[in-house]
């Protein structure tokens, strides 16, 4: 059943796949036609040739039988008179005689429609069969008295067959005695012309639908291959997908749980220790004001004070490196500004931002991919990079935005100077590429010339400008 649901609601690759061997289907189709088609013309004409050159043999072979009878009685008929009954009848007991083969015989029609000489059906002998046709209403005697008249011709038409009383196919060769008002002539039947002939046009249509045969085994096979590889290929690439799954959310889970432990260590060593120093000195301000001694209690309770500042600044800076305010409030430019300058206090880099100023808006998925960008890039510049000055770039052009962070540090180890090399690094790649970008890391490898690393944006993530006549504005704002 399961195999039934995919073959009648198939997936996207299967669709892919079926789609792809539509063209290979109707150009085969056509091809067979086609081939079909010339093979069975072809064909039809060497059968038609050969059914011509059998007929011009038969006749041929009629005319030779007419002329030999003609030249043997002819020293009677020269000199015979028109009325000459005695010669008649010499000539048509000689033509009488003249019978060949099992069907072969002459015959003799006066041009009035009676019939003289018939030897294999005497039935017909001193009958006039003027109007005489055969059953598919052929003229049959009228037909040969209008050949003899004009001279000598041959006729095809269905005549009873001696030996089975049977219709079929004659054809006759008929000359004219004028001065006697004969027709005489001779047939032969062409049933086994017509025989043979059927039989090549049966041959050609087995070969016909042999080769339709052949070319349907052929493309099924074809179509089979194309398929079966495609499923290949689809269960392939669908295990690796499901691998890569299975990787990407480990890493999502291990990144959670990174960033968790993170800040878990953060408010512990960081907020944690603060909050128990100032819970320590206001304890010690309370027993100090419970005794009396107000002068002593005001120096823990000014440094209970600054603690808890540094406590807020701490509660905003793990606030700002989860989700920055500033991104949302005033934007791209001034988050990633900040960003810098607090790199830079923190770690003793010196860090110079520039920006240029351009027209439109990038949209908030591509500001927080950028900022997250920005973030990993610090981070890897301050743990491995020693570097002593980094420089970002950011700016929009008319194919996107850019945004450039380089380094004079050491640069990243032979081997892992491409994006997919470690995980911070593979973060970066699937932002970018997630919004259709692109990740270019250029780095020394080990020198002092430090790394480069370039996130672009396609245009279709910046915004238009608004209707009204604003300023221009830098990125983000």
């Amino acid at each position: 059943m399961a195999l039934l649901r995919t073959l009648f609601r198939p997936n996207y690759a299967q669709k892919l796949s079926l789609l792809a061997t539509l063209p290979l289907v109707a150009a085969v189709a056509a091809i067979a036609a086609l081939v079909a088609y010339q093979a069975r013309d072809l064909a039809n004409r060497e059968i038609e040739a050969l059914e011509q050159q059998f007929l011009e043999a038969k006749k041929e072979e009629l005319r030779n039988y007419v002329t030999q009878a003609r030249n043997g009685f002819y020293f009677i008929y020269g000199s015979a008179q028109p009325d000459d009954q005695e010669a008649k009848d010499q000539v048509s007991q000689i033509l009488a005689a003249m019978i060949y083969g099992t069907e072969g015989f002459f015959f003799v029609y006066e041009y009035d429609g009676t019939n003289l000489v018939s030897p294999r059906q005497t039935d017909l002998i001193n009958q006039n069969w003027s109007g005489l046709a055969d059953s598919e209403g052929t003229p049959v005697v009228d037909e040969f008295i209008r050949l003899a008249r004009s001279g000598a011709g041959y006729h095809t038409f269905l005549w009873p067959k001696p030996s089975t009383g049977e219709e079929a196919m004659m054809v006759a060769y008929v000359t004219g005695f004028q001065s006697w008002q004969w027709a005489v002539g001779t047939g032969v039947f062409i049933d086994d012309v017509l025989i043979t002939v059927a039989a090549a046009r049966a041959e050609v249509q087995e070969r016909v639908q042999r080769t339709f045969l052949y070319i349907g085994a052929i493309t099924l096979a074809a179509l089979l291959i194309v398929f079966g590889s495609g499923m290949v290929l689809n269960i392939r690439e669908r295990r690796l997908a499901d691998v890569k799954l299975k990787k990407l959310t480990q890493r999502v889970f291990d990144a959670q749980e990174e960033e968790r432990g993170r800040v878990a260590r953060e408010l512990h060593d960081g907020i944690s220790q603060i909050l128990v120093g100032v819970r320590f000195t206001l304890d010690n301000a309370r027993r100090r004001l419970t005794k009396g001694d107000n002068d002593g209690a005001r120096e823990p309770l000014e440094k209970g004070f600054d603690n808890l500042g540094i406590a807020i600044s701490e509660v905003r800076r793990i606030s700002r490196d989860l989700r920055p305010l500033v991104l949302d409030d005033l934007g791209l430019g001034p988050a990633i500004k900040a960003l810098a300058e607090d790199f830079s206090e923190r770690t003793g880099i010196a860090c110079s931002f520039e920006t240029a100023v351009f027209r439109n808006r990038l949209d908030q998925e591509a500001k927080i991919a950028l900022y997250r960008i920005a973030q990993e890039a610090f981070t890897n510049i301050e743990r491995h990079s020693g570097a002593t000055s980094v420089s970002v770039l950011l700016r929009g052009n008319q194919q996107g935005a850019i945004m450039r962070i380089a380094d004079n540090g050491k640069g990243l180890p032979t081997g892992q100077d491409n994006p997919g090399s470690g995980l911070g690094l593979r973060n970066m790649q699937e932002r970018i590429e997630q919004l259709d970008g692109s990740l270019t890391i250029l780095s020394s490898n080990g020198t002092d010339s430090g790394t480069v690393i370039e996130a672009r944006l396609p245009l279709s993530h910046m915004l238009s400008p608004p209707e009204s006549s604003a300023p221009t504005l830098k990125v983000g704002e």
